[in-house]
């Protein structure tokens, strides 16, 4: 195993780099976008020349280039966030309880916290361009009794109402981050030149930043229309600052229909996000691009950063994602590095890489088969209990050969996988090993919501029970008691009824759960559509493996000229087959088929919800790779009748 320097040399060597010149790239567009905020502030229809010239003076004044420094740390910081929060896989929470814990989160608080300052500095940095009446916190009043006395101070609510919405952007900024994966970075299928994608992607910025500001700039105004007095109020007490009487308040409706005020805030508030928006934005074309790895190293203290070795790394993720992406293109556009994949090792002559590259591959495809398996198994009862006979436990053939097959191709590996986010399987249920896991859907005994009918049906079996030992009829099951029902101890237990006319009890009325507890019941229930978005959120890395495995098991076929391919031809297959059928059944369920619309108005990134029709196109488009490549020679191959049956189809274009 490698040390812990060696596992992280690309966070060092490349991300970190790449992560500093996208932030160098937002430092310099910073100028020219900050010029068009000063023209769209301060634009007149009526004196356009004199704007102009208004406009080119005070970009060169003292005031817009200490502002410009001011923004330029606020890029380094928001740069810094990106590096610090993003991920290749999307965090989804499967229930409004788990939304609102990630927004309460201490991490995401801290963020909170920093976002909100940042707006505040960016806000200043707008009122000191806009100039006029948002220029100064506090103006002098003049006594009315024409006296030589110092003016009082007054409080100006123009400057301070654009500090509190540059707040109120940041902070509703951190908070549509966490609900729309803002921090989630892809890769796009297509490849394309870092300029091109930031030039194609330059119109979405620009509409999420205007749409977005709209919107809190609205949200905003409602907030300070109720709760504008206490800022106001604490500002005046801090500061010793006095309220002008004769101007007319802001948390007001005669203060808020102030067109010009409207205007100023929306326009900050769309020079605020897109700033951010376009840091996000190079980060995300910069981290992603592809790095190439190389398949094999002559000095043995660079093996460590050679493509057989990276791929097994578990942290970080990055790497992993960007290794699989590096096989997948090598598979497809680079016969010379393909030849490396299929090189024996000098001396011994073992095909270590591709041995260490197919297993990591298998690995994968494996673990997203065993997670299917699972959680169809959990969705299926749809809150029912399962039964504790032996008739109940027979399973259809489908089933053992899926659960058969995954245990197969997980035995001999190492446990190097790939994990779902904590958010799909919320708990395991405490109990034996073969106790299944607490997947959507999947009643949890230790919640205080669970009903007593259910901790006796799912409760072992007592010998004395006249239940114990017997083979019941599937449809007998279907029979009993729902889990939510309020069936009596008798029918659970299997104990003879009670006499009424023996056996006087009163009448004991249900007792009616809280409020508190519906509520909480009621976030809690688990979303089908994002339990299934979940259970496919790390499934880029699937469909890389896919892609790379079939296309070197295609190019084996003229390439491999030493047979390193052929001994692992059944394995690839049989895990390709078993992980179709586990894909099959899962888009049976009613909310895996329905495809979610796109949203467009945000800079949050939904292609991870569309990622399982995309593993199920590539796994069956990789299946007929090698099928259409090898034909009638993979009636030769070993595997079982099933299997035999199922790849026919393939062979028969009839899937």
């Amino acid at each position: 195993m490698f040390s812990a320097e060696q596992s992280c040399w690309f966070v060092r060597k490349v991300i970190c780099w790449r992560a500093a010149a996208s932030i160098a790239w937002a430092v310099l567009l910073l100028p020219p976008i900050t010029a068009v905020f000063v023209i769209l502030s301060r634009f007149s229809l009526l004196h356009p020349i004199q704007t102009i010239s208004e406009c080119l003076f005070l970009l060169t004044s003292a005031s817009a280039i200490f502002s410009l420094i001011l923004l330029c740390g606020v890029i380094l910081m928001v740069g810094f966030l990106n590096l610090e929060y993003y991920t290749v896989i999307p965090t989804i929470a499967c229930s409004k309880i788990a939304l609102l814990g990630q927004l309460l989160h201490p991490r995401q608080f801290l963020s909170s916290l920093a976002h909100c300052i940042m707006g505040i500095i960016v806000a200043w940095c707008c009122a000191i361009t806009i100039g006029g009446r948002y220029e100064t916190l506090a103006y002098p009043l003049p006594q009315s009794d024409g006296s030589d006395s110092s003016p009082q101070m007054c409080l100006n609510e123009y400057h301070l109402i654009l500090l509190l919405a540059g707040a109120f952007v940041g902070f509703s900024h951190s908070l549509l981050g966490v609900i729309h994966n803002m921090n989630y970075v892809s890769f796009h299928t297509v490849q394309q030149y870092k300029y091109l994608r930031f030039k194609g992607s330059l119109p979405l910025v620009v509409k999420c930043s205007a749409t977005q500001a709209l919107y809190s700039v609205r949200n905003y105004m409602v907030v300070y229309f109720f709760l504008g007095y206490i800022p106001k109020a604490w500002i005046c007490k801090t500061l010793n600052l006095h309220l002008n009487s004769s101007a007319h308040p802001l948390d007001s409706i005669a203060g808020l229909l102030d067109l010009s005020l409207l205007y100023h805030l929306w326009i900050s508030a769309s020079f605020l996000l897109f700033t951010w928006h376009i840091t996000l934005l190079l980060f995300r074309i910069f981290v992603t691009e592809v790095y190439s790895f190389p398949v094999q190293s002559t000095f043995t203290e660079d093996a460590h950063q050679c493509l057989p070795k990276v791929l097994t790394d578990k942290q970080p993720m990055i790497l992993k994602f960007l290794a699989l992406q590096d096989l997948a293109l090598l598979s497809q556009h680079s016969p010379s590095r393909r030849c490396e994949v299929f090189s024996l090792s000098q001396p011994g002559g073992h095909p270590h890489n591709w041995n260490a590259i197919s297993k990591e591959c298998l690995s994968l495809l494996a673990d997203l088969t065993q997670r299917l398996v699972a959680y169809h198994d959990t969705v299926a009862t749809n809150g029912r209990a399962k039964s504790l006979s032996t008739g109940s436990e027979r399973k259809t053939s489908s089933e053992t050969s899926v659960t058969s097959g995954t245990e197969d191709l997980m035995s001999p590996r190492p446990s190097i996988l790939l994990k779902t986010p904590a958010s799909v399987f919320a708990r395991s249920v405490v109990g034996g090993p073969q106790s299944p896991l607490t997947a959507p859907f999947t009643p949890d005994l230790d919640s205080p919501f669970a009903s007593p009918a259910l901790r006796r049906l799912t409760a072992p079996v007592e010998q004395c029970s006249p239940w114990f030992g017997t083979v019941q009829s599937p449809h007998i099951m279907r029979r009993g008691p729902k889990l939510w029902s309020t069936s009596t101890d008798s029918q659970v237990n299997g104990s003879p009824l009670s006499s009424p006319a023996s056996v006087p009890s009163p009448k004991q009325e249900p007792s009616k759960p809280s409020l508190l507890a519906q509520f909480l019941q009621n976030r809690k229930e688990q979303l089908p559509e994002a339990s299934s978005q979940a259970l496919f959120a790390d499934s880029q890395a699937h469909i890389w493996a896919l892609e790379g495995l079939s296309y070197l098991v295609q190019a084996s076929f003229s390439e491999d000229q030493f047979g390193v391919v052929q001994t692992t031809l059944p394995t690839i297959l049989s895990c390709m087959l078993v992980l179709q059928e586990a894909v099959d059944r899962h888009f049976k369920l009613p909310h895996a088929s329905s495809k979610p619309v796109r949203s467009t108005g945000s800079m949050g990134d939904s292609t991870y919800k569309t990622l399982r029709f995309a593993l199920r196109a590539t796994l069956k488009t990789a299946i007929y790779r090698i099928t259409t490549t090898f034909g009638d020679h993979l009636n030769a191959v070993q595997m079982s009748a099933e299997h035999r049956k199922r790849l026919q189809q393939f062979l028969e274009y009839k899937e």
